[in-house]
């Protein structure tokens, strides 16, 4: 991990910058606006478009020897030369955005040597600005943040995508904890970053852009991040997927890693078995 800390200034200027964006998404909410599918279930609005083209005007301007990584934008592989790299996802939750439900975030994460040292988790609709840098801690609105110290999935509280959650069945693999299902994957994890939620759980692909900016919040508030099957997350890799994710307090991870370890490899296993990407 990168021992490089981010100057304060540098921190308020990206601050201001996705406070910025938010104001954009925000004259786009529950307003008429334009949608289309770029892939089978992949909602994007001109929302997207114009908050990604603003950002990268303001980050790559500011900083333009840095690389860059978007949902919206065509992957430049430069990036992978670069010391630092900006990972963004203009609008995490498009879906929710584009039903005017308030379950949205605007991400934004800086990798130094491919290790995050900053993000920024912004949902507008809520004004909940939820940042981090390393070593400073997380904190939501300038109160810090501390993941759960929940023990067990008795009554455990676990986030998870409602379509996800209910095609998967994932109330069977911890019958006593709570599951409840949500818009935005890195709101989710925030909330788990914040103790809201005391563990998250995706079996789908999930890409560099969903998690940057979380994953960093999620460490700083003392919470474990890794993929479905318990591996380590692997940042500006060539492909910036990865197979799930597992998020929870310290205490907990472990405990969700097991009751959900033998169901992954036999969905993983299977998909292999179909040629089906995991």
């Amino acid at each position: 991990m990168t021992g490089v800390a981010v100057p304060a200034a540098e921190a308020a200027h990206v601050r201001e910058t996705v406070r910025e964006a938010g104001r954009i998404a925000m004259r786009f909410f529950r307003q008429k606006h334009e949608r289309w599918e770029k892939g089978p279930g992949q909602v994007v609005t001109e929302a997207d478009v114009a908050i990604d083209r603003f950002l990268h005007a303001e980050l790559l301007g500011a900083y333009p020897t840095d690389g860059w990584l978007s949902e919206e934008t065509e992957d430049d592989r430069t990036r992978l030369d670069r010391r630092r790299v900006w990972v963004v996802d203009p609008i995490d939750g498009t879906r929710s955005f584009a039903e005017g439900t308030p379950e949205f975030t605007i991400c934004v994460g800086l990798l130094i040597e491919n290790d995050p040292v900053m993000g920024f988790v912004f949902n507008p609709a809520t004004e909940e600005m939820f940042e981090a840098r390393l070593g400073e801690g997380a904190f939501r609105n300038g109160e810090r943040l501390a993941a759960s110290r929940a023990t067990s999935l008795e009554g455990a509280r676990i986030a998870a995508s409602r379509f996800e959650s209910r095609k998967r069945n994932f109330a069977s693999l911890f019958p006593n904890a709570r599951l409840t299902g949500m818009g935005s994957l890195a709101y989710k994890l925030a909330l788990v970053a914040s103790g809201r939620f005391d563990g998250y759980l995706s079996w789908r692909r999930i890409h560099d852009w969903d998690i940057a900016a979380a994953t960093l919040l999620l460490t700083e508030a003392g919470a474990v991040v890794t993929d479905a099957g318990g591996g380590p997350i692997r940042l500006n890799q060539p492909e910036p997927r990865h197979p799930g994710l597992l998020a929870a307090g310290a205490a907990l991870h472990g405990s969700l890693l097991a009751a959900t370890r033998k169901a992954y490899r036999a969905y993983a296993e299977d998909r292999r078995a179909r040629g089906l990407p995991i």
